[in-house]
């Protein structure tokens, strides 16, 4: 049997913690099991933004107990933040990087030397890449001059969902993303503001635990004048988030950065069309219809006004709605799911195995 080890931060099943990179690392694992693979999963603590010298030591003693040549699989947020224990395992182990989110993603204002310098150091001592995006996979090429051969793309699968019945007005918005400044909320809550007498209402479904800051100011917003038009659910799961989706119109994400955007396949999945920041792999995920419609409206990052005229051109126009919506279940049925995922990584794993 081929074995795998697949270290990932611990948490991923945490329900208070639900992500799009959770959510990928889990599927993965069941899938290459199905596919009869051994996968051995090595959960390691940490804040893996800022990691600590006691989350580098339980690392480097997790991979120290791997015999030689093993196959190693490192989530990205484990792997990009720790380079001084990366690197002097590499000649050791055979590595692969799963980056879901490149870190250094932002521009280079916003991103110190060191942090790209150890994603680098990282990615370059390893025998393969996998990102989930075509885009991330530019961006990893521009960043660090990467061997095009070495970087693979494994784009997220989604769940089959039912179709989501809609209320046929277009007033039901969904948001799901956690309440965080990279995913827009000011920019969100500056758009349905301006929206004036239209009459909408957006649910915004994600951790209020994650960003505190920020997520006080979204609540002191919203109770200054929004209470009817934005409600705050917090983090919803399973069966409760189904309902979320079941209830809405369409998504509206107003992200800093995507790397792929997996809530914009979930709304697909639904028929439900997508109102987005045009942002690293979102375009990718949106698709389009049968006759190249895309199924939703993108509009440019930190532009509240580009937002309004977006969901006032969606509120405003049946037929646009019709033919969003239209494109939304065409663009449902090209869907991949997890097994297509699991199938391209295995390729990858099983070449750098041999």
């Amino acid at each position: 049997m081929r074995t795998v080890h697949f270290v990932i931060p611990d948490g991923i099943d945490d329900p208070a913690r639900p992500s799009g990179g959770n959510t990928y690392d889990r599927n993965l694992c069941r899938g290459l099991t199905s596919d009869g693979w051994s996968v051995r999963e090595r959960a390691v603590a940490g804040f893996w933004s800022r990691p600590n010298s006691v989350a580098l030591a339980a690392l480097d003693g997790v991979l120290g107990q791997m015999p030689d040549g093993a196959l190693v699989l490192l989530d990205g947020l484990v792997a990009s933040a720790a380079p001084e224990v990366l690197v002097a395992h590499q000649h050791r182990l055979r590595l692969v990087v799963l980056v879901h989110m490149p870190l250094g993603h932002r521009p280079p204002e916003s991103e110190s030397a060191q942090v790209r310098t150890g994603e680098r150091a990282v990615l370059s001592a390893s025998a393969a890449v996998i990102t989930t995006s075509a885009w991330s996979r530019r961006r990893l090429m521009e960043l660090y001059g990467l061997d095009a051969d070495l970087i693979h793309v494994a784009e997220p699968g989604v769940a089959p969902a039912a179709l989501a019945p809609g209320t046929g007005t277009g007033e039901a918005l969904l948001c799901v993303a956690a309440v965080t400044d990279e995913k827009g909320y000011d920019v969100l809550l500056q758009g349905l503001a301006a929206l004036g007498a239209m009459s909408c209402h957006c649910v915004c479904v994600g951790s209020l635990d994650l960003d505190p800051t920020c997520a006080e100011a979204v609540r002191r917003r919203v109770a200054r004048g929004l209470t009817d038009r934005v409600s705050l659910a917090g983090t919803l799961t399973g069966a409760a988030l189904d309902r979320a989706y079941d209830g809405a119109d369409a998504l509206v994400l107003a992200s800093r950065a995507e790397t792929y955007g997996m809530v914009v396949t979930e709304a697909l999945a639904r028929g439900l069309p997508v109102i987005a920041t045009n942002v690293g792999g979102v375009s990718e995920a949106l698709g389009h219809g049968a006759d190249g419609t895309p199924p939703g409206l993108l509009v440019a990052p930190d532009d509240p006004s580009a937002l309004t005229a977006a969901l006032r051109a969606w509120l405003g126009q049946p037929e646009l709605r019709a033919r969003l919506r239209q494109a939304a279940r065409e663009r449902r049925q090209s869907l991949k799911g997890w097994s297509t995922t699991v199938s391209r990584i295995a390729g990858v794993i099983s070449q750098v195995s041999r």
